[in-house]
């Protein structure tokens, strides 16, 4: 896959046809799957290459009031980058959403980007809007000579699968539904720092872990996880919260690797979150505390996945 990143219509120089993908891909679910599915077909069909446009951050930041939460995403940008070349996708055009770009009439976009595209297909979701006066996918027919695919919603348990339902089930917690939406396992990339070291006291190391990537990370609680360490995978128990047995007030990402003895201070890891165990808890004594990690343990080693997860 070839990424190029540019400023405006004129950095485009696409010599080859190709299948055109729109829309802002904050992590790959399964919706998108279903349009890259769509293209896949389409470019095979017409020896057509596949082109995607899209953001590197989300357009909601041009229109809205700044909140930390706008910054952080369901997958890394590495990550994103990384799936779209698994699926099939030959050319990937990142371009910014700004104010100057945001001003574009549905007309002007089909006219500096997907002609400039060679575009002689468009894939999109059926919520997808473009231009400044918002017109729909389906209005994309009447502006654009090729073929228009309007991909149909794409739905789990009754409702639409989508980055806004993804992120609410992440910050409830419930990431075993974030992974069956996603149709892969939410992850998180972390460098091994110095904590408090009280885990070793009561046998139970763990892995400071200081965020690499701005995604979103899970609901306080302690989770099961898988833990990506140099090539090899273990099994986990993650803690994100406040330590509040030991009066602690900082916000703090921890792992306990099962079967795992090593020091790997400054090691880059990265978390898989299966499934939630339980809330943060205050204990009253370290014996209680040690008593409930124990069993949390024994839930994380003997973790299976349900039918539908991953």
């Amino acid at each position: 896959m070839k990424t190029i990143r540019i400023k405006n219509e004129q950095d485009i120089q696409q010599i080859e046809q190709t299948v055109l993908v729109l829309g802002y891909f904050d992590g790959l679910h399964k919706g998108h799957q279903a349009l890259f599915a769509e293209a896949r077909k389409i470019a095979s069909d017409k020896d057509l290459q596949i082109a995607v446009l899209t953001f590197p951050e989300s357009p909601k930041l041009t229109f809205v009031r700044y909140q930390p939460s706008l910054m952080l995403h369901l997958t890394s940008l590495e990550d994103r980058l990384q799936q779209l070349e698994n699926l099939g996708v030959d050319y990937l055009y990142l371009i910014d959403f700004t104010s100057q770009f945001a001003r574009n009439t549905a007309k002007q976009f089909v006219e500096k980007y997907i002609s400039r595209l060679k575009a002689k297909a468009v894939v999109a979701g059926f919520d997808y809007h473009f231009g400044s006066d918002r017109y729909s996918a389906e209005d994309l027919e009447k502006l654009f000579d090729g073929q228009v695919i309007v991909v149909p919603s794409v739905n789990l348990n009754g409702s639409k699968i989508s980055s806004t339902r993804i992120r609410e089930t992440i910050l409830a917690g419930n990431v075993a539904e974030s992974n069956q939406l996603l149709g892969y396992s939410l992850s998180t990339c972390g460098i091994v720092v110095h904590g408090n070291a009280r885990g070793r006291t009561i046998g139970y190391p763990t892995a400071n872990l200081a965020p690499l990537d701005r995604v979103i990370l899970p609901a306080d609680g302690v989770y099961v996880v898988d833990v990506e360490h140099d090539g090899q995978i273990y099994r986990g128990m993650a803690s994100v919260g406040k330590n509040v047995t030991f009066e602690g007030d900082e916000l703090r990402f921890e792992v306990n690797f099962l079967d795992f003895s090593q020091d790997i201070y400054g090691d880059t890891i990265r978390i898989f979150w299966l499934e939630k165990i339980r809330d943060m808890v205050k204990f009253d004594n370290v014996a209680e505390l040690v008593k409930q990690l124990q069993v949390d343990e024994k839930i994380a080693r003997y973790w299976t996945p349900k039918n539908g997860d991953h």
